[in-house]
């Protein structure tokens, strides 16, 4: 029976959020053309469950780029209403519309002249009929078997905290770029913001041959700069080929078979022609992304005229957290 009442909470729940599409309309648009002419910051209430959900739309709205805070309805009217000034918006969270602790601020909040968002799944209530514009968030039923524990109401009004704070992004031109910017210290923000400049080994750490080097000066470059792989330039400096361990390794085959001696021939001999490179100015998750598709390890970046500015590594990139 656990699997079958499982199912029927995530049906119900999924229908709740289903039913919210069809109230997308001219009130939901209003409510976005307030938060963008909000001057100062959104405000966001709700007690209990509702105001767990605050604290997520909150959340969600500053990561996308609309300055926002939480306001527990309780600490409002006990002095926390001090945080609220002229120029800001509420966005208020209550199933019912008639939360005793949000109706007490009200009054508050119509003497500064601010506009009101409701969150509400009553559109006859008294937050209903105080707000600006109201976005419907009621639902047929909870998922709570005993219809009491808020489940598909809260799950809706999620949803429609998402639908908002994504159209907003998209009003904005919100860019990953931006989205980068207050995201700094985790992973995602060194995949959106880490470029192959930051990581790239310069100067004497670049491995390079010239096409006339004997491969066991190569072999030895290869050893020395410890990238596992060497550049190999032609007369004009410019990278016309790579040799990797796996490049030697090959050619150990291939000389042991034909009864040649590898360390007779020279890097143009054995380099891998039209190697993947990339620029300085790439983001490091693009070297991650030509080192995943090409099964290699290490990739040479040039500059317009194909000289050699560096080297990066795939540790580097695990090391920097790109990974």
């Amino acid at each position: 029976m656990s699997k079958e009442q499982a199912k029927r909470v995530l049906k119900i729940e999924a229908d709740a959020i289903t039913a919210l599409i069809s109230r997308i309309d001219e009130r939901f648009e209003q409510a976005v053309d307030i938060v963008l002419g909000c001057k100062g910051r959104v405000v966001v209430t709700g007690m209990g469950k509702s105001g767990l959900i605050g604290k997520k739309i909150a959340a969600t709205l500053i990561s996308t780029g609309t300055p926002a805070q939480f306001l527990h309805p309780a600490e409002g009217i006990h002095g926390d209403l001090g945080m609220v000034t002229r120029g800001d918006m509420i966005i208020a969270i209550s199933n019912s519309g008639e939360t005793e602790e949000i109706a007490r601020m009200l009054p508050s909040f119509k003497r500064l002249g601010i506009k009101i968002i409701a969150l509400a799944g009553s559109m006859d209530s008294t937050l209903a009929k105080n707000s600006d514009v109201v976005l419907d968030v009621s639902v047929q039923e909870e998922a709570c078997p005993l219809g009491l524990a808020p489940t598909a109401s809260t799950t809706a009004t999620l949803a429609m905290g998402d639908a908002l704070a994504v159209a907003l992004l998209d009003k904005r031109g919100f860019k990953k770029e931006d989205f980068a910017c207050f995201h700094p210290g985790g992973a995602l923000g060194k995949r959106l913001l880490l470029r192959v400049a930051d990581l790239m080994h310069t100067a004497n750490a670049i491995p390079a041959v010239s096409e006339e080097t004997m491969i066991k000066d190569a072999i030895y470059e290869i050893s020395s700069k410890k990238m596992g792989v060497t550049s190999v330039l032609n007369a004009e400096g410019k990278v016309v080929g790579v040799i990797s361990d796996g490049d030697l390794r090959r050619w150990m085959e291939k000389t042991e078979k034909t009864g040649e001696n590898l360390l007779t021939k020279k890097a143009k001999e054995v380099m891998t022609r039209n190697p993947k490179v990339i620029s300085r100015d790439a983001l490091a998750a693009e070297a991650v992304a030509i080192m995943e598709k090409n099964s290699i390890t290490c990739l040479v970046i040039t500059n317009n005229e194909k000289k050699p500015e560096g080297v990066i590594h795939l540790h580097d990139l695990l090391k920097a957290g790109v990974v």
